[in-house]
């Protein structure tokens, strides 16, 4: 059984996401939480599996919450983060206190649900499209130019490559098709370049990616 803690200011959206994780089944609601401070106490109290947080609470807010929760000892809970990109600035800073993706609050309650089975499995989802818009959010803000590209030590010339189309926002299978491999080693160099670079999920390879330049948000600008 998948424990979740619902964390969001507004009681009709926790409400709302309480009755459709009730009727999944494989997953319970461990708690709810009306902001940062609480989510904060409620994830070492109840040890759930995922944290949903929103970003904007009164006090704490989910970018806080969520760098305390991912910094606890022994195994922390994962944080999916939820976000409206029209008013969220903060995503990208979200991710770097340690979430493990972002759902935007509009999306389909299918989707929702199949983000938070898999994050739960250990794995860190983000919808294609979605990574391209929240990459091209950050680069394009005033003051900020996309990095040059840098080398990455330790890493083969195919896993620079499969860094870039990780960064870009494909998926395994995206990748798979676009370097004519199969599904499995598209996997394998994921997981090589999560030790390697020492990185906790494929979000961070998202970060990285865009932090070493080897991303721009050229290819951002469909809004997908």
């Amino acid at each position: 059984m998948t424990r979740v803690l619902l964390t969001d200011d507004q009681p009709l959206v926790r409400h709302g996401l309480r009755v459709l994780i009730t009727d999944r089944p494989g997953l319970e609601v461990a708690g709810e939480a009306a902001n940062g401070e609480e989510a904060v106490r409620l994830a070492a109290q109840l040890a759930p599996d995922v944290v949903v947080m929103d970003i904007r609470m009164p006090g704490m807010d989910g970018i806080e919450a969520t760098r305390r929760i991912t910094a606890g000892s022994g195994t922390p809970p994962k944080v999916l983060i939820l976000t409206t990109f029209d008013d969220d600035e903060y995503v990208y800073g979200a991710l770097r206190a340690g979430a493990s993706g972002f759902l935007v609050k509009d999306m389909d309650m299918d989707q929702l649900i199949a983000a938070i089975e898999v994050v739960a499995a250990g794995d860190a989802l983000i919808a294609p499209g979605v990574t391209r818009r929240l990459i091209a959010e950050f680069a394009a803000r005033p003051g900020i130019s996309p990095p040059p590209p840098r080398p990455v030590a330790g890493i083969t010339v195919r896993e620079r490559e499969v860094l870039i189309l990780v960064g870009r926002g494909l998926s395994n299978g995206e990748i798979a098709a676009r370097l004519h491999i199969s599904m499995a080693t598209a996997k394998a160099h994921v997981s090589r370049l999560l030790t390697k670079l020492d990185a906790r999920d494929r979000v961070q390879l998202v970060i990285l990616a865009y932090e070493l330049g080897l991303v721009t948000p050229t290819w951002g600008q469909g809004r997908g």
